[in-house]
């Protein structure tokens, strides 16, 4: 038996577990230009993130008035992201590692992210995670995308795990959101540092306002283990 117990955990991908976020940016820029938005900047970006891509180029028409369809547009920014992932993504050393002492003791794991199913593959082959992480849900794959909760709860489902015994971690605001609907515990590691007073991470069980230069796996198991213990 672990010594997390019946403990659960999901990992966002983006901002959390991948450093993916400037790769985002730069497809969206891209295809921002290709439709007449020549400026798009990344503290513009820095408002998208944690919502899914299909959401994102949908406030994109709205906020830009953009002719093109909504398909085109997701098209075009997954076919430039999974080029520029494909080329490098850089996992965060320490989530690695907590990823690593989770695999060791069977703990049961699992990715939700907003990314596209093919994004989220390129990513974990590309960075050796897909070793370890083995249960995957794309936002496409359910109705609503973070901060509905759906995506956290159908990973739950797949893990075979009671939502109340899963821990999620998250580096957005809507994530946070998210696992607080799913009724499941966070731990938070803002990616965007002056979002950490953002309310929806009030809800989370720990939040690392330091964001990835504050987190630590062996701190992160070791909160992990104490969480499992106390319940």
């Amino acid at each position: 038996m672990s010594k997390l117990g019946a403990l659960s955990v999901i990992f966002d991908l983006d901002g959390t577990l991948v450093d993916s976020e400037p790769n985002y940016y730069e497809a969206s820029r891209q295809t921002l230009a290709e439709h007449g938005v020549p400026d798009f900047t990344w503290a513009e970006h820095e408002g998208y993130v944690g919502i899914s891509t299909l959401e994102s180029v949908a406030i994109w028409r709205d906020r830009y008035d953009l002719c093109a369809p909504v398909g085109e547009l997701l098209e075009a920014t997954n076919r430039r992201y999974l080029e520029l992932a494909r080329a490098h993504t850089r996992p965060y050393p320490e989530m690695r590692k907590l990823v690593e002492l989770l695999a060791a003791e069977g703990v049961p794991m699992a990715v939700a992210s907003g990314s596209s199913p093919e994004a989220i593959e390129a990513i974990l082959a590309g960075t050796g995670l897909d070793a370890f992480l083995h249960t995957v849900v794309s936002a496409d794959e359910v109705a609503h995308g973070k901060p509905a909760p759906d995506v956290f709860l159908e990973a739950a489902r797949r893990l075979g795990a009671n939502p109340a015994d899963c821990v999620v971690l998250e580096d957005a605001a809507p994530g946070a959101a998210a696992a607080h609907a799913a009724g499941m515990r966070c731990i938070a590691v803002p990616y965007v540092a002056a979002q950490a007073d953002a309310p929806e991470f009030a809800t989370a069980s720990l939040l690392l306002r330091g964001g990835q230069t504050e987190f630590t796996a062996q701190s992160a198991y070791a909160w992990l283990r104490d969480s499992a213990a106390s319940r």
